[in-house]
């Protein structure tokens, strides 16, 4: 499914850009991670890097030419993929908002009186307000992906009362879909720090400000206060994290504050430690790499400072980590927690990555708006169990349990449409397409990759995308086009033993399927207790969009095809 990229906000009072550079041309490939594009933005030139693998199918904007912020400058998809609907939704867009701008001068026109005199009113206002020095710049949370409502500060590369040079790097963001560097847009002291290392805060607050350095900055925080926008920590804040800096600053390399399984946090925390690094890739002295490198590197216990760049002027890749033979770092130690001795109560926290924190808003969502409901069944499953011996000798790829499931599930939503359906507000779209969702669990949560058009495919087919799915979910290259999509799911906790459980809909669907543990139990055949193989299956449905009959009509059909599997595979 083809994913555009929009133009982001890279800086507080950006609403245009242009695209000075681009590193790609229409028909390349495209990693997450890769340098993409130069963007000027009002204050300087950053780079814009890839934040899903794809081919290069359009770009929007010539290089030297500027666009509003959140214009499509470019779409990425799969190679040969028809992306017209894309461009004409934009263009239809962009219709009605010329028209809704011809609206506006018209309204403008008819109330310039009311305009003026609310004007004054503004102005007067305005000026009982403190103003800001014109020598402090107030830095703001920035917008750095077209999904993005809040940005977490995984480090800081500059604490307060360091100089701050146009183009150093002064934080690590990570958004929902990576870790970027954030630059600064000006000269000047780091004169507050707002969020503390690994908290979260809404696009376009505050999160640090910049003056000359005698600026009094109870003065300037009473000002930013004043304007609406509410201060997340006062100076005190500020000197604890100066403090924890210069604790930060006594290792070579250091991992900065505590952080969720999810973070990526690189590079040193001071200009001291950058001086003690042997080598470095760019003339500044700070390492230039992208997100992924960064995240493999820490995952290995790669110093980067060690890692000759392959990339556009010296950038580390993935492959430079990958490809890497020296030594490790003792930046890849994690600390351990001492374990609590006898008698003592213990605990860590450890903060929510922004993966979690989507997971649990999502589910409560819709636990809380779904009006779930239960249904369970039975299956005998030594025909299948038969049968997925008998295709394992002969295919090169081995079918699993989980394969036959998924396969029986798409020809069984075939037959029973209603629970292929998706519950929209004010209406009940019934998919006449099969998308299987399949329920991976990662480190820091769980994914769900489709398996497109499942009803369409072989058994063997279905059990390599799903084996490609679970490989790229372990390397952790699994990418939004990949979960993206799903009309049904299937969730499988069999293979730790688990006989039943009831999962959460992954809404707007309005089913998901729970499979249980394959179990030897006595079964009744033919008038006598023998032994056989059961499998229990559980689905919750949305009662808005699926009635109890039409979910166990499902069930029922479902059950024959996995007790006669010959059925599926014809």
């Amino acid at each position: 499914m083809a994913e555009i990229v929009r133009m982001p906000k890279l800086s507080d009072t950006m609403t245009e850009g242009v695209v000075a550079k681009w590193h790609k041309k229409v028909g390349d490939k495209v990693k997450s991670g890769d340098l993409l594009a130069d963007i000027e933005t009002d204050k300087a030139t950053m780079e814009f890097e890839s934040f899903q693998d794809g081919v290069l199918l359009h770009i929007g904007i010539e290089e030297g030419k500027a666009v509003p912020v959140d214009s499509i400058i470019a779409i990425l998809g799969k190679e040969g993929e028809d992306i017209s609907e894309l461009l004409k939704g934009e263009s239809g867009e962009k219709s009605q908002d010329s028209k809704t701008q011809d609206d506006k001068k018209q309204d403008s026109k008819t109330d310039a009186k009311k305009d003026v005199s609310s004007s004054e009113v503004e102005k007067s206002n305005e000026k009982s307000k403190v103003e800001l020095p014109s020598t402090v710049q107030v830095v703001r949370m920035p917008k750095l992906s077209d999904t993005m409502t809040e940005g977490v500060i995984e480090k800081w590369h500059k604490k307060v009362g360091d100089k701050v040079k146009s183009g150093e790097l002064l934080a690590d963001i990570a958004t929902d879909k990576a870790t970027m560097e954030f630059e600064s847009f000006q000269d000047g002291v780091l004169l507050h720090i707002g969020i503390e290392e690994g908290k979260a805060v809404p696009v376009d607050s505050v999160i640090a400000i910049l003056g000359k350095g005698d600026e009094d900055i109870k003065a300037v925080l009473a000002s930013v206060s004043s304007s609406g926008v509410e201060k997340s920590s006062g100076v005190e804040k500020s000197s604890g994290v100066e403090k924890d800096n210069k604790k930060q600053d006594t290792s070579v390399t250091s991992n900065g504050s505590e952080k969720s399984s999810g973070s990526i946090v690189t590079s040193n925390a001071s200009e001291k430690s950058n001086a003690e690094h042997s080598t470095s890739n760019s003339p500044e002295g700070r390492i230039k790499a992208s997100p992924l490198a960064k995240a493999l590197a820490k995952e290995k216990g790669i110093d980067l400072s060690k890692v000759k760049g392959s990339g556009d002027n010296g950038r580390i890749t993935k492959a430079d980590i990958e490809n890497f033979k020296g030594g490790s770092s003792s930046a890849g130690t994690k600390q351990q927690s001492s374990g609590a001795s006898l008698g003592q109560e213990s605990y860590t926290d450890e903060p929510a990555s922004q993966m979690r924190k989507t997971i649990a808003r999502r589910l409560l969502e819709s636990k809380n708006g779904a009006p779930h409901f239960y249904l369970n069944i039975e299956v005998d499953m030594d025909n299948a169990m038969a049968g997925r011996e008998a295709i394992n000798k002969i295919s090169e790829i081995k079918t699993s349990f989980n394969d036959l499931v998924i396969k029986a599930v798409a020809a069984a939503l075939k037959k029973h449409p209603r629970v292929n359906s998706s519950w929209m507000g004010d209406k009940i779209r019934i998919n006449h397409h099969i998308h299987v969702g399949v329920a991976i669990a990662v480190e820091d949560g769980l994914l769900v990759p489709v398996v497109r058009f499942a009803d369409q495919k072989s058994l063997s087919q279905i059990s390599g995308e799903v084996k490609e799915f679970a490989k790229k979910a372990k390397d952790k290259k699994l990418q939004p086009s990949d979960w993206e999509g799903n009309t049904f799911t299937v969730s499988n906790l069999g293979m730790f033993g688990i006989e039943s459980f009831t999962s959460i809909i992954n809404s707007p669907e309005s089913c998901i399927l729970s499979v249980g543990a394959i179990r030897q139990v006595p079964v009744v055949k033919n008038g006598a207790v023998v032994p056989g193989n059961v499998m229990k299956l559980t689905m919750a449905c949305d009662h808005r969009s699926v009635d109890g009959a039409t979910g166990a009509a499902f069930l029922q059909t479902l059950k024959v095809f996995l007790e006669n599997p010959v059925t599926i595979l014809v």
